[in-house]
C-alpha cells in the first residue's frame, strides 16, 4: 500500500499530465510501470496470507472441540467474520472512493496504507494474547511425497488386516492404521525394511521413500472435500458477472430522487449488504427465536445451508434472465435496437433481487463451506480450511471468462451479433443468463 501510496506522491513515479491544448499525454516509462506493478504484486501476496490465515488463526482462538458447544461457536464467528468483511468491502467502495473522489489519489491511497499500517501495529502489540499454532512441516510438501511414495510402493502387497506395525506412524500417535478409503494411497506409509526405512529417533529414514500414516490421512481428507469444493465454483462464477449488470443498470432509470441517481457500478453494493444484514439476522434473531421456540438449540446443519445457496443461486440466474428479457423488449420497443447507451423507461431498482438472491446465497454456501472445510480437515490442515473457498472464487474467475469467450464464439458464428455483445440491446444477455441457470441446476444435482 505504501508502494501504491507513492506512486501517487512522488511526481518521477507517475507520466508528467497530459497536455490539454494538444491533448497528447506521456506514457508511463517502464520503470514506473513496474513500480506500479510491483506494489499490485506486493499487496496479492499480502491477501493471499491474510485472508486464509486470519480466519484460520481466529477459528483457533474459539476451537474448543471438547465443549458441547463449540461447533455453534464456530457457525457464528464465520458467520461474523464473512459480515465484518462484507461490510468492510462496503466501506471501501463508499467510503474511500469518496475521499478519492473529493480528495483525490493522494489522500486517497494514503488513507488505506495507514489503516493497513495502524491494522499491523494493533496484531503485533496484542499478540501475546494469542493462542498460536506452531507450524511443523510443510504440508504442501507432505502431499507431494505421499503421492510420489506411493506410485513408488505401487507394486507392495497390503499387510494383513490389524498388522499395524506395518504402517509408520508418529511416536504416541493415535493413528497406527490408514483407513481402507482410497487404499492406494496406503501404500506410502507401508515399512518395507525397519532398519533402512526408520531412523534411530523413529521418523523416516528418507521422508521420500517412507511416508507417516497422518500424512496418507491428511491427503486423503483433502481429496474427499473437493468435490463438495467443486460445487460452489459454478456460484462463484454467477458472483463474478459484474460487468453485464452495469451495462443493464446504465441503460436503465436509476433515479431514487429527481436529484439523486445511483451509480451504475453500485449495484453490487446489494449483494454485500444483503450477505451482512443475513448474517446479523440469522445470529442474532432467527436460530434464538428457534431454540426459544423448541426449548432446545437449533442450528442449519452446514450442508443444508450449502444445498440452500446453491439453490438460491439457481433462482438468482433464472431472475436475472426474465429481468434483462423485460428490459431487452422496453428498449427494443423504444426503438434503441442501435443504441445501448439510452436510458429505457424502467427502474434500475429491478436488478436488487438477483444481487439480494446472490448475497443470500453467497451466506449460505460460502460460510456453510468454509465451516465444512474446517470441521472435515483435520486440526493441522486449517489454514488450507480457510483458503479453499477463496481458491473456489480464483478458479471461478478464470473460468467465468472462458464461458463468455466459449458463447461469444458459438453465438457469433456466421456474421451474427453474439449473446454477450457490447451492444447489449443487440445481444442476447438474457440467454446468457439462461445457460448460467441451466449449469447451476445442474451443479445443484450433482451436489
Amino acid at each position: 500500500m505504501i508502494l501504491l501510496w507513492l506512486t501517487a506522491m512522488v511526481p518521477q513515479s507517475k507520466p508528467p499530465p497530459c497536455d490539454l491544448m494538444t491533448q497528447t499525454c506521456s506514457s508511463p516509462t517502464s520503470a514506473q510501470m513496474t513500480l506500479l506493478f510491483f506494489s499490485f504484486v506486493l499487496i496479492s501476496l499480502g491477501a493471499g496470507g491474510v485472508r486464509p490465515c486470519s480466519l484460520a488463526f481466529g477459528a483457533d482462538q474459539l476451537d474448543r472441540r471438547d465443549n458441547p458447544k463449540n461447533v455453534r461457536v464456530l457457525e457464528s464467528f464465520f458467520g461474523w467474520y464473512y459480515a465484518s468483511a462484507a461490510i468492510s468491502v462496503l466501506i471501501a467502495l463508499t467510503g474511500i472512493v469518496y475521499i478519492q473522489d473529493q480528495f483525490g489519489y493522494r489522500v486517497g491511497f494514503g488513507v488505506p496504507a495507514i489503516l493497513m499500517l495502524l491494522s499491523a501495529l494493533v496484531f503485533f502489540l496484542a499478540s501475546r494474547f494469542y493462542l498460536k499454532q506452531q507450524a511443523s512441516k510443510s504440508l504442501l510438501t507432505g502431499f507431494f511425497q505421499v503421492i510420489i511414495v506411493a506410485y513408488k510402493n505401487r507394486n507392495l502387497t497390503f499387510p494383513l488386516p490389524n498388522s499395524t506395525a506395518s504402517y509408520h506412524h508418529k511416536r504416541d500417535s493415535n493413528v497406527v492404521a490408514p483407513t481402507d478409503k482410497l487404499r492406494f494411497l496406503n501404500k506410502a506409509c507401508i515399512i518395507k525394511n525397519p532398519e533402512q526405512d526408520i531412523a534411530l529417533d523413529g521418523s523416516a529414514a528418507n521422508p521420500w521413500s517412507l511416508c507417516t500414516v497422518e500424512q496418507v490421512e491428511e491427503l486423503k481428507a483433502l481429496i474427499k472435500v473437493l468435490p463438495l469444493w467443486s460445487t460452489g465454483i459454478i456460484m462463484s462464477i454467477n458472483l463474478s458477472q459484474n460487468s453485464f449488470p452495469v451495462l443493464q443498470a446504465s441503460s436503465m432509470d436509476r433515479h431514487l430522487t429527481k436529484k439523486f441517481q445511483i451509480p451504475a457500478g453500485s449495484y453490487g453494493m446489494f449483494n454485500i449488504i444483503s450477505l451482512a444484514l443475513w448474517v446479523i439476522f440469522y445470529d442474532r434473531a432467527i436460530l434464538p427465536m428457534a431454540s426459544k421456540i423448541k426449548g432446545k438449540p437449533v442450528r442449519i446443519g452446514v450442508k443444508l445451508r450449502m444445498g440452500i445457496g446453491l439453490f438460491l443461486t439457481c433462482i438468482a440466474m433464472v431472475v436475472s434472465a426474465i429481468v434483462e428479457n423485460a428490459r431487452r423488449k422496453e428498449a427494443l420497443r423504444s426503438g434503441f435496437q442501435n443504441n445501448p447507451t439510452a436510458v429505457v423507461k424502467m427502474s434500475a431498482m429491478w436488478l436488487v433481487p438477483q444481487f439480494c438472491l446472490n448475497g443470500f446465497a453467497e451466506a449460505f454456501t460460502a460460510i456453510g463451506q468454509t465451516e465444512f472445510f474446517y470441521s472435515e480437515l483435520p486440526k493441522s490442515m486449517s489454514s488450507i480450511a480457510a483458503a479453499l473457498f477463496g481458491l473456489g472464487l480464483a478458479v471461478a474467475n478464470v473460468l467465468a471468462s472462458v464461458v463468455v469467450s466459449i458463447i461469444d464464439d458459438i453465438t457469433s458464428k456466421g456474421g451474427k451479433e453474439s449473446w454477450v455483445s457490447s451492444n447489449i440491446n443487440k445481444g442476447r444477455i438474457d440467454n446468457y443468463y439462461w445457460v448460467l441457470a441451466i449449469l447451476s441446476f445442474i451443479n445443484l444435482f450433482y451436489y
